[in-house]
């Protein structure tokens, strides 16, 4: 039992330097992997690039899947959106760069990406 009190701490231990040295640590957002060319293309489709925008709202999107892609991971200002569902919530008033990327079913980035700007009121 003290050792697995020492591997849970030692775990506690990594994930705490990762998440202070800014690298992934757990499934997520693999940002320094090349991204892979699988034929893949993303559309925002809503709201539109320039639109003025609430703080909170539905950000619309069509994948096209290649040979790799499973989904797509969001990024407003180039800060990743852990746990996007389809809604960008609290966004602070002014202007921000949405992109979404196409991203394989074990979170490495595939070529698609389409990116619009809002405007927070």
């Amino acid at each position: 039992m003290h050792v697995m009190g020492r591997i849970g701490f030692m775990g506690l231990g990594i994930a705490l330097v990762g998440c202070l040295s800014g690298a992934p640590v757990f499934a997520g957002d693999n940002p320094d992997k090349a991204p892979i060319e699988d034929g893949s293309k993303v559309m925002i489709t809503s709201p539109k690039d320039g639109d003025k925008v609430s703080d909170s709202f539905e950000l619309k999107y069509e994948l096209t899947k290649g040979s790799q892609a499973a989904h797509v991971h969001a990024y407003v200002d180039d800060q990743y959106q852990k746990g996007f569902e389809g809604e960008l919530k609290g966004l602070s008033k002014g202007t921000h760069k949405i992109t979404v990327k196409g991203a394989t079913k074990d979170h490495d980035l595939v070529t698609a990406t389409d990116t619009i700007t809002v405007e927070v009121e």
